[in-house]
């Protein structure tokens, strides 16, 4: 007779509220005992909260971005006739380890079987891997269960998901991110990463990537290669609107609230999205995800990294919305705090440098997204207004976007939009 067996999160120690960063079974999956069921990552570790019990998955009742503690039931099972099992270990907990370089493929290096796009089958589902191995493979953006496993019984080790990755990118075997997409890593044909001994030359430190600057090169590296993205440049002139921020902010000054030229871009971003839906898209194969939905991130640089939070439902907030939950958000991203649902969802992103400097940069565009917004240092410059030279406060924007969605006419009229509705922001509420 079958038995329905709530699976709770065991002992972890002193963690609480850890989050989800990855489900790992689904209902109707069949589950062994001892077997990973969920990963969860604090600012320390990475854990996996095994399976107390066997049986059919009947419900999961978490999803990525929850926060657990001790006893929160993960999911519901359907048993057998089993009697009552042994309490489950403790998740294992290992620090994340320092993320190993790794180098491009020679050309004949031996590749192992190909990365497929189509789900594992259901008796190769369960993939026996740590959770460190599992956050690189995260990392690099493969899916751990296509990857054949070297170690013990099968199990797949570090240099496992290393050999996947160069394959995918020496053997023309395209990677989820690539098939995904439409595109494939295949054919470059890149040399070996140099290996220099750099004591040779001089006194060295060496200093081991932080969990954020890894996550970051990782993906940026694979967006640099799959996005064949071109930047544009536009100046807006914010002199007008700069002039009615200042005179905003002290109007108001006893909201405790204080407007950012940010805010104003968000609203313009939102406008512009309205206007044209291609760049509130995502590409998948050959179908455009055209999103009705209108979430906008934001860099926010932090002592330990470049973190990326998201404003949920954009369309739906005004300015001072805009200047209080950018302050918040980066006021936890600064202290660590953000949580993973905080940092998802994004259908657009801007990188704002004004407060730093610059004039123009190409900024990387942040799959799947389409398109990015860079805005750099505005300054007083001399513009012609047909009789004379005028001092005017100019802000210089630079859009990059995916050129297999978006053309450069298209490109240019967006870019010119947003500096429109920046020079007269009246043009917002049309």
């Amino acid at each position: 007779m079958s038995q329905i067996i709530e699976i709770k999160v065991p002992d972890i120690g002193d963690y609480k509220d850890v989050p989800v960063i990855e489900v790992l079974v689904k209902a109707g999956d069949k589950v062994e005992k001892e077997q990973s069921i969920v990963v969860l990552e604090s600012d320390k570790a990475t854990m996996d909260v095994p399976s107390s019990h066997s049986g059919i998955v009947k419900e999961v009742k978490v999803k990525v971005g929850d926060n657990l503690s001790e006893g929160s039931v993960v999911l519901v099972l359907e048993g057998g006739a089993f009697g009552v099992s042994t309490p489950a270990a403790s998740p294992s907990v290992s620090a994340a380890p320092a993320m190993k370089a790794i180098e491009p493929p020679i050309a004949r290096a031996p590749a192992p079987p190909p990365i497929s796009n189509t789900p594992p089958p259901a008796d190769a589902a369960v993939s026996h891997a740590s959770p460190s191995v599992r956050k690189f493979a995260r990392e690099l953006g493969v899916t751990i269960a296509q990857v054949k496993g070297s170690g013990l019984n099968g199990r797949i080790t570090q240099e496992d998901v290393q050999a996947f990755v160069k394959a995918a990118m020496s053997g023309g075997a395209g990677s989820p991110a690539a098939t995904s997409s439409g595109g494939s890593l295949g054919g470059l044909n890149l040399i070996p990463w140099p290996k220099v001994d750099f004591t040779k030359f001089g006194e060295i430190e060496r200093q081991p990537l932080n969990r954020i600057k890894k996550l970051t090169a990782a993906n940026l590296g694979r967006n640099w290669v799959m996005i064949p993205a071109v930047t544009y440049h536009e100046d807006a002139d914010i002199t007008d609107l700069e002039a009615f921020r200042v005179l905003t902010n002290k109007e108001n000054e006893k909201k405790g609230v204080k407007i950012t030229m940010l805010a104003f871009l968000m609203k313009a971003a939102v406008a512009a999205l309205k206007k044209y839906p291609e760049f509130n898209s995502s590409l998948d194969r050959d179908d455009l995800i055209l999103k009705k939905y209108f979430n906008i991130g934001f860099a926010a640089d932090t002592p330990t990294g470049l973190v990326v939070p998201v404003i949920k439902d954009a369309d739906k907030k005004g300015i001072f919305e805009f200047a209080q939950e950018t302050s918040d958000l980066a006021a936890l991203a600064r202290d660590g705090k953000l949580k993973p649902d905080q940092m998802q969802g994004a259908s657009f992103t801007i990188s704002s440098l004004g407060g730093i400097g610059g004039t123009y940069f190409s900024p990387i565009v942040n799959a799947p997204e389409v398109a990015i917004l860079g805005v750099s240092k505005a300054a007083m410059k001399p513009v012609w207004d047909g009789k004379q030279f005028v001092p005017r406060l100019i802000c210089p924007l630079s859009l990059s976007a995916d050129h297999r969605v978006i053309d450069g006419a298209l490109a240019t009229r967006f870019n010119v939009y947003i500096a429109q509705l920046l020079a007269d922001f009246r043009r917002a509420s049309l």
